[in-house]
């Protein structure tokens, strides 16, 4: 299997784990405040990650690396977590499709800036045209709008993009998981104090789903993801593979549909469809 192949194969399982990442904080905040839900996530990924890095001997990153490694722990440790995590509690999880069809035309761009990628014109034709479908779609489900929540998902975007895009660049020298375990180690310091903060004064009463968002968005949206993803830009290109996040808000449909029994039409079938068209379009115009 070449380099290409195996990126798009390693960001193709990221992303799939990242479309349970919304529902799953959704429903946590339903009964955790939303700050709490963010640190509590971080560290607990983050402690798992310390684990990780002893176990494995790791090498300490440099002066450099550290601050880059900042960027990304401002940009998916803090800043997307808090700031959807805040966004949740104006806005469902359908209506924020709408903005996650946005994030891998903000990590095409940050791939340009931060990671030196220079993607062919007719790249961008085909990521503006599967973020126009995405979100096309998602507002012709009919939103209920919310000037804070759509503002809160926009910053949330913008941060996501820029951590996603350095991320990657830093992963092609310290590797996928290395970048977002030093990235989690890093908060620690603030994330351990602020967990004492604001954890709740009684669990009493809080219900099993909660703690379920709690867990997938720890474990799963906060670490295990992370190290497939960061190694799918790495190997298959920031911008290119990036591509892939657009076929996220379906596969959150597919998982309504199996697990919470919703009715998925031929209208989301049809769409998705285009949409793979629009990244396989996006993947051969990326270089």
């Amino acid at each position: 299997m070449d380099r290409t192949a195996a990126g798009w194969i390693s960001g193709f399982i990221g992303m799939v784990i990242f479309s349970g990442s919304l529902p799953a904080t959704r429903v946590a905040v339903m009964q955790f405040d939303p700050v709490f839900l963010t640190v509590a996530r971080a560290a607990i990924a983050g402690v798992l990650a310390l684990g990780l890095l002893v176990i494995f001997k790791e090498k300490r990153p440099s002066w450099r690396d550290t601050v880059s490694l900042v960027v990304v722990a401002l940009g998916v440790v803090v800043g997307f977590p808090l700031l959807t995590a805040l966004a949740l509690k104006h806005v469902t999880s359908a209506h924020s499709v709408v903005f996650i069809g946005l994030l891998p035309l903000a990590t095409a761009i940050f791939a340009v800036i931060r990671g030196g990628e220079r993607p062919k014109p007719a790249f961008w034709l085909f990521s503006a045209l599967g973020s126009t479908l995405v979100a096309g779609f998602a507002v012709a489900q009919g939103l209920t709008a919310s000037p804070t929540g759509d503002a809160l998902m926009l910053a949330a975007i913008v941060v996501c993009g820029l951590g996603y895009a350095e991320g990657a660049r830093l992963s092609r020298t310290l590797g996928g998981w290395q970048v977002i375990s030093w990235a989690l180690v890093l908060s620690l310091p603030i994330m351990i104090p602020a967990v004492l903060i604001y954890m709740p004064a009684t669990f009493i009463g809080i219900e099993a789903p909660a703690f379920a968002g709690l867990a997938y968005v720890s474990l799963f949206s906060m670490l295990i993801g992370f190290v497939f993803w960061y190694r799918g830009l790495a190997l298959g290109g920031i911008a290119a593979v990036g591509q892939l996040q657009l076929l996220q808000p379906f596969f959150g449909l597919a998982l309504a549909a199996t697990l919470l029994h919703e009715h998925v039409t031929w209208a989301m079938l049809a769409v998705t469809v285009a949409v793979i068209a629009c990244v396989a379009g996006a993947r051969r115009f990326a270089k």
